[in-house]
């Protein structure tokens, strides 16, 4: 196999003679110098060349070549601190591998609509290249904390017989002579194999048949799910921070310039270190009033809410102990308020809202069963989980952090349909 030299290691051939493979991703010449937008796939780097270095002929097609054809390149190496990434290519010739036909995405304005029906192409772009790259990182962080920690990797199913988060938004499908759904979490599964392992996390997709069109839904999403035995609402809290300062401080040391490419505000990251403000569902609602937005006790925290909450803040700050009536029937109740429970949602800076929700999970099995009974949840489908509470249950917890939601915040991007390739929404099935 022959050695291959990619953009984002070039850096380590300055002043030598190197080739990249890659595509046409813009272009410009005064007739005399040409000025070639050249990615790989790690990277973009201008290529300058003249007439003279490169010949009329291959110059004119040069010039003429459709965006997005694909070419080898050659050239040699040279720094130059005012080119995107410190580095420049002398080009002194190339090869064109296959010729494009007119690319449909220019440079004037498209809607949103045409980009996401070019959403194969559109991904070619350089913000969509740092963002994909960005969270990449992301999701090798996260699954780094957990491995170096002691977790186990335990792969939780796809199809299942049972609700996590609420019977209005599965996704129902046959499973041969009965019905399955699409997971809406790992999560009990996860407090199986907890008990079994001790510390666990899952990583997987995730789908909610939500009729929702806000900038912060997907109908498909991954989250990453650790579930700790012997964990009470202080431990996951601790986690959570702990997880977050280590993917950002990730990101910034690895990918500094495809924040660049974002324009995102690197100080903006920076300020995310440890400790992070804990606040009370009830103190939340307290700030909330008193910043002039109403709020009544006892409701969920919405997506306004949480915006208006969030920036308050300049780093993520996590609320907990929310109403018993907003929260899913395996949370555990504070016993000292049976109001609440011992749940806890991180809400990221900026106003971008929630980004981790977990909590304590109810411990003894007659509690759980009455919870069950008064949401109508069918008991019978649930004898499995019931049994962690008959042979050995103890206290223990976790969460789930949505990796596009988070990526969206780190990213400092508009909408969250641009932190996956391929988003699934509310009227988005295609490509």
């Amino acid at each position: 196999m022959r050695d291959r030299v990619y953009i984002d290691e070039i850096g380590q051939h300055e002043g030598k003679e190197v080739t990249l493979e890659g595509w046409l991703a813009g272009r410009r010449s005064s007739g005399k110098i040409l000025f070639l937008q050249f990615r790989d796939g790690t990277g973009f780097i201008q290529c300058v060349g003249s007439r003279a270095d490169i010949g009329d002929e291959p110059f004119e097609a040069a010039d003429t070549l459709p965006l997005e054809s694909s070419l080898r390149v050659t050239g040699t190496v040279r720094a130059d601190a005012r080119a995107p990434g410190g580095y420049e290519l002398s080009l002194t010739g190339f090869e064109i591998v296959h010729g494009a036909e007119e690319y449909p995405i220019s440079r004037k304005e498209h809607g949103t609509a045409f980009l996401m029906d070019h959403r194969h192409l559109w991904i070619r772009s350089p913000r969509q290249f740092a963002t994909l790259r960005i969270r990449a990182t992301v999701i090798a962080a996260a699954r780094n904390y957990f491995d170096s920690r002691g977790y186990t990797l335990v792969d939780t199913p796809i199809l299942t017989p049972n609700s996590v988060e609420g019977t209005t938004t599965l996704f129902e499908t046959s499973y041969f002579n009965e019905s399955a759904y699409l997971s809406q979490s790992g999560q009990l599964y996860n407090e199986a194999t907890a008990m079994a392992l001790g510390k666990v996390y899952c990583f997987g997709p995730a789908f909610r048949a939500e009729k929702s069109k806000t900038r912060r839904h997907l109908i498909e999403f991954w989250q990453i799910e650790p579930e700790i035995a012997y964990a009470d609402l202080d431990d996951i809290m601790d986690i959570q921070e702990e997880l977050v300062c280590e993917m950002v401080e990730r990101v910034l040391e690895t990918r500094a310039t495809e924040l660049g490419i974002l324009e995102r505000d690197a100080d903006a990251l920076k300020r995310v270190v440890a400790p992070f403000q804990r606040i009370t569902y009830t103190e939340a609602v307290d700030k909330l009033n008193e910043a002039g937005h109403a709020f009544e006790w006892g409701g969920d925290l919405g997506a306004e809410d949480e915006t208006v909450l969030a920036n308050m803040f300049d780093r993520p700050f996590l609320v907990h102990r929310y109403p018993r009536s907003v929260k899913p029937f395996y949370m555990e109740d504070d016993p000292h308020d049976a109001r609440v429970t011992l749940s806890v949602d991180m809400l990221a800076p900026e106003g971008y809202g929630e980004i981790v929700g977990g909590g304590q999970r109810a411990m003894d099995l007659d509690t759980l069963e009455q919870r069950m009974r008064d949401e109508n949840l069918p008991i019978e489908d649930y004898q499995w989980y019931l049994d962690l509470r008959r042979y050995g249950s103890v206290p223990h917890g976790g969460f789930g952090l949505g990796i596009e939601r988070f990526v969206t915040w780190v990213c400092g991007l508009p909408h969250i349909r641009e932190t996956t390739a391929f988003p699934r929404m509310l009227s988005r099935l295609r490509p």
